[in-house]
């Protein structure tokens, strides 16, 4: 009898019905023998509409309350499917993060998984029941309620599998798994059927909204087999993330992907000498800011220009310390741009194929897509444009390498 994970998200469990077919799914899991752990998101937009609560009251709500407010979400989700698999005639039982012994650490909104006590958990399994665990919220040491911030509720549901060394983990949601692109953005896009760790954790990364990059990072760690699988038709395979096989590298690229969430930062006329960006992003990293691609422009001034790329949801506390900064060095102007997307090829194959750079680039100058800037590291290739053009960008690239059709360019 396999122990197995599933996480269901907000739109499996929107409102009532959805609720009941949820639960009927995980009653005929444990009547197939199964033992369950079920993580659960909040209802639909809660979490959404609960932000927007917060910011009608203020426009900068305490990170502590705002963990509070958003934890609420998934306990009402969770005693609602128990009470809808009680009908089924299934011993269920629902659980908070930290009441399951999800310790984080202490940073609000956005914590990290320390450790989970799993006792409580195997108890409740041992006793026949399917276990029902709110995602995305845990606690610290010292007992105050943290939540894991965006894809949490992926990110509970990979650790728990991995701490109870679970046969695999189901991740349900509202499309059939993993596709090369977007398919509201390309509707020609395909399903993949198996994609490796590495793959799905640069197509996460680069804006891909099916799973997050965190708990993809901790399914590549501890090898835990991840099925990405459409809660609306469960007799569908879904997508397995997995280790990468030497098949993978046939495909030479796997997906694209559009981030619209970032914005760039450039500072200006910065001290060109040794140590000088270490303090910059030291104080970033201390603000607990995320930097993604950097590119530093030398002039013959002995002065150099410095931009990179942050999520928009932290740009205030970034735009204050990177003003701090400048001050600090006695550098220039820092400025803004928030018209920006960010869009990138994926693929393990790329090890093993030249070429692929050029081939996108063509593609976009076909469209006169202006690269502001450019990322690549050994499986991807990630430029920022023009915001405006990032869905356009995204379908030629895609016609480029064919990746709606069976057979793909080698």
């Amino acid at each position: 009898m396999a122990l197995v994970v599933q996480k269901f998200g907000g739109s499996s469990v929107a409102n009532a019905e959805r609720i009941r077919h949820v639960a009927g799914l995980v009653a005929k899991s444990r009547r197939a023998g199964h033992k369950l752990v079920v993580v659960v998101s909040a209802l639909g937009d809660t979490t959404d509409e609960l932000i927007d609560l917060a910011h009608k009251i203020t426009a900068h709500p305490s990170e502590r309350e705002m963990d509070m407010l958003l934890s609420t979400g998934e306990q009402v989700s969770v005693a609602l499917l128990a009470i809808a698999i009680h009908q089924h005639g299934v011993k269920a039982i629902s659980f908070t993060g930290p009441q399951v012994g999800i310790i984080t650490d202490r940073f609000h909104t956005k914590a990290r998984i320390l450790d989970i006590n799993t006792s409580r958990i195997r108890k409740a399994l041992a006793e026949g029941n399917v276990v029902i665990v709110a995602g995305f919220q845990g606690k610290t040491v010292s007992e105050e309620i943290t939540t894991l911030g965006r894809g949490g509720s992926d990110l509970t549901a990979v650790a728990i599998a991995k701490a109870l060394k679970a046969k695999y983990c189901e991740i349900y949601t509202d499309v059939d798994g993993i596709f090369t692109a977007d398919p509201r953005i390309v509707p020609e896009a395909r399903k993949i059927d198996q994609i490796s760790y590495d793959e799905i954790l640069e197509l996460a990364s680069l804006g891909a909204k099916v799973m997050h990059s965190r708990s993809v990072e901790v399914g590549k760690k501890y090898n835990v087999p991840i099925y990405v699988r459409n809660t609306f038709r469960p007799e569908n395979r879904g997508t397995l993330i997995t280790k990468e096989t030497k098949k993978m590298e046939d495909i030479m690229v796997s997906g694209v992907a559009l981030a619209e969430d970032e914005a760039k930062l450039t500072i200006f006329r910065v001290p060109d000498k040794p140590g000088v960006a270490a303090r910059i992003f030291e104080k970033l990293a201390k603000a607990n800011v995320n930097i993604d691609m950097i590119i530093q422009n030398k002039s013959q001034t002995n002065m150099t220009d410095m931009s990179f790329t942050v999520f928009k949801n932290e740009l205030s506390r970034a735009l204050g310390v990177l003003k701090q900064a400048a001050s600090e060095l006695g550098a220039g102007d820092v400025a803004c741009d928030q018209n920006i997307a960010k869009v990138s090829v994926v693929g393990v194959g790329m090890k093993s194929h030249s070429g692929i750079a050029s081939r996108m680039f063509a593609a976009l100058a076909r469209k006169k897509i202006n690269i502001d800037m450019i990322s690549t590291s050994e499986i991807k290739i990630s430029c920022v444009i023009d915001g405006k053009r990032g869905k356009e960008a995204v379908r030629e690239i895609h016609r480029e390498f064919e990746l709606g059709k069976k057979n793909q360019k080698s």
